[in-house]
């Protein structure tokens, strides 16, 4: 049989589709094993394949579950301390150890002027209590109420031991309050007079019994001012004051303790220094031209007023025997402790405690009783004593009204105004 001559028949053309799908097949069949040519590239050739395992997530997130446990922690360690600080607190309530048994056990510093029973009067509840219970700001304003206490601070010391540290004030001057005598610091604040110390200080009139700190401060305040521009320089002339008055504070009154005769200065209110050095100038001058020297204003520019009318001057309250005797002893200069009275006030009964010339001062005393005995030894005539007679009875009648507390420029006449004073003070006066 003879064979067919004609061309060859492909599968393709026998079977089209299914020759696309084998193309198909063969083209995903060689995707798939050069993905798995490079799979097996990039593991490492020294590892061996691992199955994979499924792993079972946790239902709260890893930094929670770390938070909460931490939190425990710190929970757990807080109720740890709080336990044993509640022991401690029941341990230290109770215990014996933590008790003030006595004075020993409370230190005080810083006392100078304070008493140590003035302390302990503060200080002495808290024997036998413990010292956490102690209330340290009550116990420190408490001390602070003492007159001479400015500041102080209370501590505590374990086991059982208080320390007590006192700032205590610093008196500038005496003052004189009614009947008594007190220390005052710059303040105004009064105290007691030391029996510790004796102080060189003027002591301060005008000073109402009663009356606030707030009243007492300004005029505290001028009296610095006026003693800061006294010792300006290096002067030191505060240290011959014996009063300062402070009832007018437009006029301050000094009283100088001179050894011819006290005399009272009045300054104003300003230019202290310049005021009080004409003073020191002209006073031996005004000794010798006017018959006593008793007071003198330099408060008005260009002029001054000797022994101006004193009636106006407010007498002050008597110091009691035992008041005058603590002030002595504390330092009060001896015309500071005098009571003055007015030129026309009644006679006053004498006082039981007097302070004697010879106890002001004794060498002046002592002079004075020789001169009188001197005296008292010569003999004298009757006709010298008519003659002394009728000389004294001429004089009294002749004494002007001058001879009093108040005098005016030498003269007993009324008052000028300060307009004309400078005219009759007299040559070289004002100079």
């Amino acid at each position: 049989m003879a064979r067919k001559s004609g061309p060859t028949i492909l599968q393709e053309e026998l079977y089209p589709h299914s020759a696309e799908r084998v193309r198909e097949e063969i083209h995903d069949s060689d995707m798939d094993a050069r993905l798995v040519d490079l799979d097996v590239n990039e593991e490492s050739p020294f590892l061996r394949g691992q199955k994979r395992v499924s792993a079972r997530r946790s239902s709260l997130p890893k930094k929670t579950a770390n938070r909460l446990l931490w939190g425990v922690v710190a929970a757990f360690l807080l109720c740890i301390a709080a336990a044993g600080g509640t022991a401690m607190y029941h341990y230290g309530e109770r215990s014996w150890r933590f008790r003030v048994e006595s004075s020993d056990n409370i230190e005080v510093t810083g006392m100078q002027n304070v008493t140590k029973a003035q302390i302990m009067e503060v200080m002495g509840a808290d024997i036998g209590r413990n010292i956490f219970f102690i209330p340290l700001a009550q116990q420190k304003t408490q001390l602070e109420q003492i007159p001479w206490v400015e500041s102080a601070s209370v501590m505590r010391f374990v086991p059982n031991r208080l320390k007590v540290e006192i700032h205590e004030r610093t008196p500038v001057a005496f003052a004189r309050v009614g009947p008594r005598m007190s220390l005052i610091d710059a303040g105004g604040t009064l105290m007691e007079l030391s029996a510790k110390h004796k102080f060189s200080f003027p002591v301060i009139l005008g000073m109402n019994p009663g009356e606030p700190l707030s009243t007492r401060a300004p005029r505290m305040k001028t009296y610095g001012e006026m003693v800061s521009a006294l010792d300006g320089g290096g002067a030191r002339y505060s240290q011959d004051l014996s009063e300062v008055d402070l009832s007018d504070l437009e006029d301050v009154k000094v009283r100088v303790n001179d050894p011819a005769g006290d005399v009272l200065v009045h300054l104003g209110s300003s230019d202290y220094l310049r005021r009080y050095r004409i003073y020191v100038t002209h006073a031996q001058a005004w000794r010798q031209q006017f018959q006593k020297l008793e007071s003198v204003d330099l408060r008005y520019d260009n002029q001054i007023i000797v022994n101006p009318d004193m009636e106006r001057m407010a007498k002050t309250a008597s110091l009691s025997p035992a008041m005058a005797r603590t002030a002595a002893a504390a330092g009060v200069k001896p015309a500071a402790l005098l009571t003055r009275i007015g030129p026309h006030e009644r006679a006053i009964p004498k006082p039981a405690f007097e302070l004697t010339a010879k106890k002001l001062d004794p060498k002046a005393a002592t002079v004075g009783a020789k001169k009188a005995t001197v005296k008292y030894r010569v003999k004298k005539t009757a006709k010298a004593s008519r003659t002394s007679a009728r000389a004294k009875k001429s004089a009294s009648a002749a004494k002007p009204a001058s001879t009093s507390l108040k005098k005016f420029s030498g003269g007993g006449g009324p008052k000028p105004s300060p307009a004309v004073a400078k005219t009759q003070v007299g040559p070289g006066a004002g100079q």
